[in-house]
């Protein structure tokens, strides 16, 4: 199989109801945005897609993967089982200046594209060669605005770079939107709020957002998006604190040979996540 970052997975069960009635997590751990893990059959293809977009290529040891603001992009050579829609991540989102030059500049590069429904021109999608939607949103508008549940207004600035991640967009079961906002407001130590009308929980580098949906949806392993990675300072520290609140690792933290250490975990609504520290640092 080949891939353009080593990629080392630890399967973890995780008891939603032991933790979820722990304290908030006491660890000095940060938890940022890290990485996005993409399962694609056609690597050159899709990582020449996600370089129109805007990511640059760079090298970890003797492998590749694409950069964003903030974000790492890493593509895996193999079979999916579907995109993301159907799946519990039903999209992701980036921000952008102009959604329409934007929307211009990547359907002359030969790219899919459309204007969303209900954007009035400021929010579009761009579909990668297999299919996968990325949502563009404009900068300045109401549906990039984060609100916290204090009142307080915490995505008012404009973006300086021409493009970066906004948002991951959770698609879980009805009557669950609640409680998906609380675990990930424990589990990130984000910020409560509302992204537009969409619950939402904001930490560095990405804001969460929750929908829900009438449909079962299926779990994120195996599909296109396989799982969603985030930085965690003090890893090691945060892991234990997860295991002490009854989190059951297969496999404990570990630190690699290059110095990357690395856990991984499963939401309670099946999305595959991993934890990294000193990933964003290479």
């Amino acid at each position: 199989m080949k891939r353009f970052i080593l990629v080392f997975s630890l399967v973890l069960i995780l008891p939603f109801g032991s933790w979820w009635a722990q304290p908030s997590l006491q660890s000095g751990a940060s938890v940022a945005m890290g990485q996005l893990h993409y399962n694609v059959h056609d690597l050159e293809a899709n990582k020449k897609f996600w370089v129109a977009l805007g990511a640059k290529p760079v090298t970890i040891g003797k492998m590749e993967a694409l950069r964003f603001p903030g974000l790492l992009i890493v593509l895996t050579q193999a079979d999916s089982s579907g995109g993301t829609e159907g799946s519990i991540v039903n999209h992701i989102g980036f921000r952008v200046p102009n959604v329409p030059q934007f929307l211009a500049k990547m359907k002359t590069a030969g790219y899919k594209v459309e204007p969303s429904q209900n954007g009035d021109g400021v929010v579009g999608n761009v579909y990668t060669p297999e299919g996968e939607r990325i949502e563009l949103l404009q900068d300045g508008t109401e549906h990039v605005e984060f609100v916290a549940d204090s009142g307080k207004p915490m995505r008012g600035q404009n973006i300086t770079a021409p493009i970066t991640l906004h948002h991951i967009h959770f698609y879980v079961p009805e009557g669950s939107v609640s409680e998906a906002k609380a675990w990930y407001i424990r589990f990130s130590s984000g910020i409560p709020g509302k992204r537009w009308h969409y619950e939402a929980v904001d930490l560095p580098g990405v804001n969460l957002n929750f929908s829900e949906s009438p449909d079962k949806m299926a779990p994120t392993k195996g599909r296109q998006l396989d799982y969603i990675g985030f930085e965690v300072k003090n890893l090691e520290a945060f892991c234990k604190q997860l295991q002490a609140n009854g989190v059951r690792f297969d496999a404990p933290y570990k630190k690699l040979p290059t110095g990357i250490a690395i856990a991984f975990l499963t939401d309670p609504w099946g999305t595959s996540i991993e934890l990294t520290e000193g990933m964003n640092s290479l």
